[in-house]
């Protein structure tokens, strides 16, 4: 993994600067420690930070073809590169490296921009084609790595950071249109940013700029049948995900560096240790993040594992002062307002797992791919909920959770507000219920905070919108449709990314090989939820390694008790930063106390979404 940067003015008559190229990619140093590169060409200069990972010795950038003719910087690892390298062999091509970048250039050299269909891996990736004067630049099919561009003053400008880009000279203007977006969101989704000019090459992209003219590419998307043509034979289903799951990891394993895997106390990072053991001599080195609050800590399911398959482990403790004191650093790195807390704990790991390994495999992407959230068992309810007659969820039920949560304790109270939102929602038209479903605020939360709603883009028409491609296909189509092109790109994956390369850590994610996607989107939802049990595939499968206390146990986010620490009494840091985003004029002060105080009275839990707001005021400030 890296960090890239450049720029090409369309003018040919203007000339690259040195200077600005390394302005631009000492910005992104954090994402290449190991060694910079830079290539100028007139009209056109690239800049390049290395993490060195494989080929240590000879895989520099930017690297040439044989000729010279074309050049490129890239970002990412191509995982079968080593197979593709062979079969270009045969084609007659000669390799100085044995880096997985050179095979992208001969890959390029020999099939063009469809290139890229025969990658599997991740990537963020220029290339200069001098001949045809000719620049490509593609992004992974889903997004996990970044590829930041703006186009400005008749120049073409792109980077793996946004900062970059302002080291560059783009000017930084809010779009504040989007705030109704990030409330509801935490985050700011693909093509978009927090910034005029500056926007995301949505994954699955490659971007061509030829003779002045930009040309976008879809060259890979997910395909789901209709309901009735999805695969139901589950045996075969079982095989085949669990032959596709053990060479996802195998050849996330490659690495001329040591590596090791993030261990969580659930499924996903489990069933990656379980499965490293099989190809690894050694025993796989993993590391836990934990938290005072017993509701939030899963180090006691981590050691299981842990202890079971002999690995290599070690544990780091997340408390509220690291909260407050790291704020304005995790604003830093990701540039843009991004409140998913969990970019914390994350940002902890990353940094303790850097004192002995250079790369980790992670279990991001289970819950995507395998119906792991509880989104689909809450839309699986509201259908349920539905058939009943109105005025029993609305004057019996609803009433009766709300009594019950008076007198009950608090874990059971934070379930009764889930299972009461559940009930409300659950008559809306799916696009409502779904835009409640949000980890921000709520809709109606929104309305008391926005000081000035004209010229918002609603959130509401933003999902709609979205959900367009799979309109006509079932709502569980429609959730995983969102997850797997929205929610994960934007906000897992770019979680992940910022954190993982401010610590110069590489990361892998083995549930994400595009060719465990196109499986289990071709799979029915009564094989992947069986009745409410979510991730069924997988405890049939790879998880029945695991510990028994980690198949019977109840899903836990990774996150932080933002929801108990926002009930601590002010003044204090957390607090000052959530009221300082007032001072935009943007948010109402008043809004944030009215929702503060009914948090505190336990009548909503607003802890992630009150972060978001001190998130965005370290961004602006």
């Amino acid at each position: 993994m890296c960090g890239i940067a450049g720029y090409y003015y369309m003018n040919q008559a203007n000339k690259v600067d040195i200077g600005v190229l390394k302005k631009m990619t000492n910005s992104i140093a954090h994402r290449g420690p190991d060694g910079e590169g830079y290539y100028m060409n007139k009209n056109i200069g690239f800049g390049h930070r290395r993490l060195a990972i494989i080929d240590i010795k000879t895989g520099d950038q930017p690297m040439f073809s044989e000729d010279r003719s074309i050049v490129i910087v890239f970002n990412g690892e191509i995982y079968n590169y080593i197979e593709i390298k062979e079969e270009l062999k045969k084609l007659g091509y000669h390799f100085r490296t044995e880096s997985d970048t050179e095979v992208i250039l001969n890959a390029y050299h020999k099939w063009g921009i469809e290139c890229v269909g025969k990658f599997n891996g991740v990537w963020a990736f220029a290339i200069w084609d001098k001949k045809n004067r000719r620049l490509f630049c593609s992004r992974d099919r889903l997004g996990e790595k970044p590829f930041f561009y703006a186009v400005h003053n008749d120049t073409f400008i792109f980077g793996s950071e946004i900062k970059a880009l302002f080291q560059f000279g783009i000017p930084k203007i809010y779009r504040w249109e989007l705030l109704d977006i990030y409330l509801s969101l935490t985050y700011i989704p693909a093509p978009h940013t927090f910034f005029k000019y500056i926007n995301k090459l949505l994954p699955g992209h490659s971007l061509l700029l030829e003779n002045g003219h930009m040309k976008f590419v879809k060259y890979w998307d997910a395909k789901y049948p209709d309901e009735q043509e999805m695969r139901r034979d589950e045996q075969n289903i079982f095989a085949d995900f669990e032959e596709l799951f053990n060479d996802a990891v195998r050849i996330r394993m490659r690495s001329d560096v040591p590596y090791g895997a993030f261990l969580s106390g659930g499924l996903d990072s489990g069933s990656v240790v379980a499965t490293m053991t099989k190809f690894s001599h050694n025993p796989v080195k993993t590391c836990t993040i934990g938290f005072q609050s017993a509701d939030f800590d899963e180090r006691r399911f981590a050691r299981l594992v842990a202890k079971k398959f002999n690995t290599d482990h070690i544990e780091r403790t997340v408390k509220m002062e690291s909260a407050e004191n790291m704020l304005n650093i995790i604003a830093h790195y990701y540039d843009e307002p991004f409140g998913d807390p969990s970019s914390l704990p994350m940002f902890i790991l990353t940094r303790a797992t850097r004192e002995r390994v250079k790369m980790n495999l992670s279990g991001d992407g289970g819950d995507e791919i395998l119906c792991g959230y509880t989104v689909y068992q809450g839309e699986k309810f509201s259908r349920q909920i539905s058939m009943l007659p109105k005025p029993i969820c609305m004057e019996i039920l609803s009433p009766g959770i709300s009594l019950l949560r008076q007198i009950t304790t608090d874990k059971v109270k934070q379930k009764l507000l889930r299972v009461e939102a559940v009930l409300k929602s659950a008559n809306k038209e799916f696009v409502d219920r779904f835009v409640d479903k949000q980890p921000g605020f709520r809709s109606s939360e929104r309305n008391n905070l926005l000081v000035d709603q004209q010229n918002i883009y609603p959130v509401r028409d933003y999902i709609a919108d979205t959900l367009k491609p799979v309109d006509r296909k079932s709502n569980y189509t429609k959730i995983n449709y969102w997850l797997l092109k929205i929610s994960l790109p934007d906000d897992m994956l770019c979680k992940v990314d910022r954190v993982s390369m401010a610590n110069s850590i590489e990361v892998r994610a083995p549930f994400l090989d595009y060719r465990l996607v196109e499986l289990m989107a071709k799979v029915h939802m009564d094989v992947k939820m069986k009745h409410f049990q979510r991730k069924y595939i997988l405890r049939q499968t790879i998880a029945r390694q695991l510990p028994r206390e980690l198949l019977s146990r109840h899903k836990q986010g990774f996150s932080i008790p933002l929801r108990d620490w926002y009930k601590k009494p002010n003044p204090n840091i957390l607090w000052e930063k959530t009221a300082a985003i007032t001072k935009s004029g943007r948010i109402s002060l008043s809004g944030i106390n009215t929702l503060l105080q009914r948090h505190r009275r336990e009548e909503i839990d607003v802890g992630n979404a009150l972060w978001s707001l001190a998130v965005l005021a370290c961004v602006i400030t």
